[in-house]
């Protein structure tokens, strides 16, 4: 009997509990999500606004009109969330109170790339994604035909940049022409060559210590580009328009009008003259033959006084002003 007593009262627990728990899922699940109860979490360590605390209650009101807890579909919001261009990650779960967490994380722009025209963010891991219209993060501006292969290093150029007080100073924006990388300075209208993006931290020092050394006694636009792509080297470009290089650029085109290259024409031009004044000559003398029969018909006519034979002495005379 004692047994059965005992079966009784764990049944009748059983169904107490079974009612009590249904009675309060169903006025859990009755409950209202209010603004208040929406708490919206933002974990990146930058702060970047691309989506806001409003941008994200809309897409909850969105995904459940009803505004019932019972109502609300957590994988398929949480779903719709990191569909969001912008973000990373996102985290959705409900309290007991009923109040509905996300905890989201955006995306961080490392740089802004301008390519054919269009221009998207790319962040730490190298993933594409569109400008925002009402947010537009500071981060460097990359322009020219840049792979996708090559995010991930870029990335790294850019975080090297950020964390270094010179180059962060310095460098203002990277382009790339064919397949060499640029650096855009904030100080004159020179660019930094680097060609790949290998051996960047060598390149950085090499163009800093040409700045503390040599640069810092010019004047920033003197040149025109500083390449430091080549090992243990640094060539510069003068810039043309600066008047100041006027004599530098100058004497370089004398130099190069006394290379071999130059000679070589000359040397031409010098041989061709002598057979030229050979043919002055030679057609010189054949005009004076050819004056004498002229001359000396006149005379032939004149034999006939013996008076007029000395009228054929000016003739020596200007056969002597000819040559």
């Amino acid at each position: 009997m004692k047994n059965k007593y005992r079966i009784l009262k764990i049944a009748i627990t059983v169904i107490i509990l079974g009612f009590l728990l249904s009675f309060s899922l169903k006025k859990f699940s009755g409950q209202k999500i209010t603004d208040e109860k929406i708490s919206v979490k933002m974990n990146e360590k930058t702060p970047v606004y691309f989506i806001d605390e409003k941008d994200i209650k809309q897409i909850v009101i969105k995904e459940n009109p009803s505004g019932k807890v019972g109502d609300l579909n957590i994988p398929e919001l949480e779903k719709k969330i990191n569909a969001l261009p912008a973000v990373d990650s996102a985290n959705v779960y409900l309290n007991l109170n009923g109040k509905l967490n996300l905890d989201i994380k955006q995306r961080v722009p490392v740089f802004r790339l301008n390519y054919n025209g269009k221009d998207f963010y790319v962040d730490e891991k190298g993933t594409e994604f569109p400008i925002s219209r009402t947010y537009s993060h500071p981060c460097m501006l990359v322009t020219g035909d840049v792979k996708k292969d090559e995010y991930e290093k870029l990335a790294e150029l850019v975080d090297k940049i950020d964390k270094d007080d010179f180059s962060k100073k310095y460098f203002i924006g990277i382009s790339k022409y064919k397949d060499s990388y640029n650096l855009l300075t904030s100080e004159g209208n020179y660019k930094v060559e680097i060609g790949d993006l290998d051996n960047i931290e060598l390149k950085v020092k090499g163009f800093k210590t040409f700045v503390e050394k040599y640069l810092v006694f010019q004047d920033p636009q003197k040149y025109s580009m500083v390449s430091v792509k080549y090992q243990n080297q640094i060539v510069t470009t003068l810039n043309p328009y600066f008047k100041e290089n006027d004599s530098i650029l100058k004497a370089g085109h004398k130099d190069l009008a006394k290379t071999p290259v130059a000679v070589a024409p000359v040397k031409k031009a010098e041989v061709n003259l002598k057979p030229a004044v050979k043919k002055a000559s030679s057609t010189s003398l054949k005009p004076k033959e050819n004056t004498k029969p002229k001359a000396v018909v006149k005379p032939k006519e004149k034999k006939k006084t013996p008076e007029k034979k000395p009228a054929t002495k000016p003739k020596p005379k200007a056969k002597v002003k000819i040559e």
